[in-house]
């Protein structure tokens, strides 16, 4: 049994708003990708009805997609994430023609797949001959352009015979990301540059889970043994028709890989795991096969594939510090929601009694991370995931059921087909609260969401029957 802070309620109970509730502190929010970027608006409502400042905690362990090309070349973190979660941050003034709007579509903008397309457009872009200039003023527009004219004078210098870099598909925002890291050598100026273009507010942070130069990778074992490296291959990998590290390879084909990884000149160290330096550029997300067993674990690798123990960002420490709410949002949960909460410090900061609510947001269907369709998981296998992860963080052994409410004190949820499974006496016995939500179409109806959640922080009236379907004791 771990030594915990007191609970301040008993298993299953409904907290109900008391008479003069506490002063809400910041609330800090784990997920990164694409899905969490369509709950934005109701955590951003959910801070302001509370007067609080709103932090976002992102992975940097992503090497897929556009992201895996700067990292081949350049080195450092995953940004995607990051990129993508400040853009979706921009205020929208309702103005489709306005700089704001404008800002937007350039960051968010794509290059074409082919590679000469993509980097005759990228030309046209850097010499600001694009039509996607037309409503940025000139001041940002120039100082956009300096960076991505560093980056691109960073890219020439960098090609060798053996290596060119490759614009298919890149993203723009993340082209910037690089320049200013590498300007300023710092990952965290970076954004602060990034989120000052984008105006993002002052209330909202975005702060990377490692604060970091350099590339970070990830690796899980599964329950049959085996293990797949690099977060690419865990949530996507670029050939549905095989499984990338499944069978241990021999020890003459690991040189032979190694030896033809070596002679490409690029940011990889020589010897690094040919895994790792693959491209990974193009891939689906919609046609995913399962994986053979469940996910069992997951930590991080060197290039090298040695386990290594890392440091989550002081800042995040900081945030977890002042912050009376976590949200562990929807999304990818090996690949980003694990990745923040193993690192040391946050599975000790997490259980802090300092923060009362620690709601996760569960899935509204099963994804490639949280299957196999023979067996998804289920509610409480989401909540035992993150549990382990955060006792593995504070070098505990995995904790037993009856202290998951150490972690996750909320679970909110929808009923649908596709959703995982919520045993709600399972829940009971762990301690912790279930919200039903009704939802359209499997997803979350965002109104309901955010009156859930302000119920939850005693800034909310309680939602009727219709909407909710909490544990009684």
């Amino acid at each position: 049994m771990e030594n915990h802070p007191p609970r301040n309620t008993w298993p299953g109970s409904l907290r109900l708003p008391s008479p003069n509730p506490p002063k809400c502190r910041q609330i800090t929010i784990f997920g990164g990708g694409t899905a969490t970027n369509h709950l934005v608006d109701v955590f951003t409502n959910l801070a302001q009805a509370n007067n609080s400042v709103l932090n976002y905690i992102i992975p940097i362990s992503d090497n897929g997609g556009s992201s895996s090309e700067l990292i081949r070349v350049f080195g450092g973190p995953g940004i995607g994430d990051l990129r993508s979660r400040l853009v979706r941050l921009i205020p929208d003034n309702g103005d489709p023609h306005s700089e704001a709007s404008s800002i937007k579509e350039l960051f968010n903008h794509r290059l074409p797949p082919d590679p000469k397309s993509a980097r005759l457009e990228w030309l046209e872009i850097v010499e600001s001959l694009h039509p996607l200039w037309r409503q940025i003023s000139t001041p940002k527009k120039e100082l956009i352009r300096s960076f991505l004219n560093l980056v691109n004078q960073e890219i020439v210098k960098r090609m060798r015979p053996s290596s060119r870099f490759d614009f298919s598909s890149a993203s723009i925002g993340n082209l910037f990301l690089t320049g200013a890291r590498l300007f300023s050598g710092s990952l965290e100026s970076a954004i602060y540059l990034l989120s000052s273009v984008c105006s993002v507010p002052e209330t909202i942070t975005v702060l990377p889970a490692i604060n970091t130069n350099f590339s970070h990778h990830i690796s899980v074992s599964l329950a049959d043994g085996s293990h797949i490296t690099g977060q690419n291959n865990i949530s996507h990998p670029p050939a549905p028709s095989s499984l990338p590290d499944m069978a241990p390879p021999s020890p003459t084909r690991i040189r032979r890989e190694t030896e033809e990884s070596d002679n490409v000149e690029d940011a990889n160290l020589p010897g690094s795991l040919p895994s790792l330096r693959k491209p990974a550029i193009k891939f689906s997300k919609l046609e995913e096969e399962d994986l053979p067993s469940r996910i069992e674990r997951l930590w991080y690798i060197n290039p090298y594939g040695q386990e290594m123990s890392c440091p989550a960002n002081p800042r995040v420490l900081e945030a977890l510090s002042k912050s009376s709410t976590v949200i562990y949002s929807i999304g990818s949960l090996f690949t980003s929601i694990i990745p923040s909460i193993i690192l040391r410090g946050v599975g000790q900061a997490i259980a802090s009694p300092g923060i009362r609510n620690k709601i996760l947001i569960l899935n509204s269907s099963i994804d490639r991370e949280t299957g196999p369709a023979s067996d998804p998981f289920t509610a409480i296998d989401f909540i035992a995931a993150i549990a382990d992860a955060c006792a593995e963080s504070r070098g505990l052994s995995k904790p037993k059921l009856e202290d998951y409410w150490v972690y996750v004190s909320h679970v909110i949820y929808i009923e649908s087909k596709e959703a995982p499974k919520v045993d709600r006496e399972i829940l009971t016995k762990a301690g912790i609260e279930g919200i039903r939500l009704y939802g359209q179409s499997g997803k979350y109806d965002d109104k309901a969401l955010e009156q859930a959640l302000k119920m939850v922080l005693g800034k909310g009236e309680q939602v009727g029957l219709s909407r909710r379907n909490t544990l009684q004791r």
